[in-house]
Order: structure tokens, then sequence, then C-alpha cells
């Protein structure tokens, strides 16, 4: 069974520590013990029975107490497991930077590193191009190379005709000019 245990705000990882040195030191049936990123004040802690997380945790500076109601695995899950979120940035995108301290500014992306979910970015707005790390939470795609080179590809290709000096353009909806309607 999973307990929940209220602790002090910001002193999560130092309870933790502690509980684990008592159950270790008592030889408590405490199985895990894990203090999930973002979740601050509350620290999960896994035994057999109740008395087990009790006694694993009573009077210990930091620890305020034990949550009556007991949690299951399914609905922590997505506390403890890691999730990977689908990277849409590609180099060569414009992104716009949403975070400070360069806020609203834009730049160009020149490499993506998925591991460390980082981007090298250089912004479009400096003198002096500078290659700048950003986390990829931190960009919101402007405009891809990819579709802007598309665009281009397609406006020539539906582009007007050009005219050779002396040869007529028909105009839809209007006859073609003989020579002898003109008066000279």
């Amino acid at each position: 069974m999973i307990y929940v245990i209220k602790v002090t705000t910001n002193k999560e990882d130092r309870a933790l520590e502690m509980i684990e040195e008592k159950a270790n030191k008592k030889q408590l049936n405490v199985y895990s013990l894990a203090r999930p990123h973002g979740l601050r004040g509350y620290i999960f802690l896994e035994a057999d029975e109740r008395e087990t997380a009790e006694e694993a945790a009573y009077n210990l500076p930091y620890v305020k107490g034990i949550i009556g109601k007991t949690i299951s695995y399914a609905e922590i899950k997505n506390m403890l497991e890691p999730t990977v979120a689908e990277i849409n940035i590609e180099k060569g995108d414009i992104v716009e930077i949403i975070s400070e301290p360069f806020k609203k500014e834009k730049a160009k992306v020149i490499r993506i590193d998925k591991q460390k979910e980082e981007a090298v970015v250089s912004l479009l707005g400096a003198a002096v191009p500078i290659p700048v790390t950003v986390k990829l939470d931190n960009l919101k795609v402007i405009r891809r190379e990819k579709e802007e080179s598309e665009d281009e590809a397609s406006g020539e290709e539906s582009g007007k005709r050009e005219v050779a000096a002396g040869e007529a353009e028909e105009v839809p909806g209007l006859s073609p000019i003989d020579e002898e309607d003109i008066n000279l």
C-alpha cells in the first residue's frame, strides 16, 4: 500500500533521507520512497502496513504526518513515470522565445538536442549572431523553412507568363484585337 506523508515544503529531500535512515536502522518493511518532481510538501511511502509507515515517519523533523487515505500506483503513475513529449521543432525553423530573458525575441534554430530537450538558436534581432541554448518548452514555432521553400516553388509555377515585345497577351472575356481595328 502507498501512503502519503505530509512534510515541510522545500524540505522533501531531507525528510526523505531521514525516513530512509530510520527504516534501514530499524529494518522496517518499507519497499520504496518517492518524491515526485513538481509535487511540493508530500512524499510517497510504500509499505505493507500502516503501522510500519507511521513508525518510519514518527517523530522526525520536517514530517507533519501521514494522510489517512491510501492510494494506488495507478493514481500516481503519471507523477512517477517520465513522459516523452513529441518534439515538433526542426533545424532551420524560425521560433519565438516565450520565456525570460529573451521573451518575445525571434530566433532561428541551429541545432536540437532531444535528450536534453534543448535547442541552440541564433537571435534574429541581434547585431552579432550569438548562439543561445534554450529549453524546447520555451520555444514556439512561427515559421517553417520547408513551408517557405514549397511556397516559393509553387509561386514560380503559377506566376504570370512574361510577354515578349510585340507579342499579344490574351485576356479572358476580351476578343483579340486585329491589326485593321487600329486606326493610325
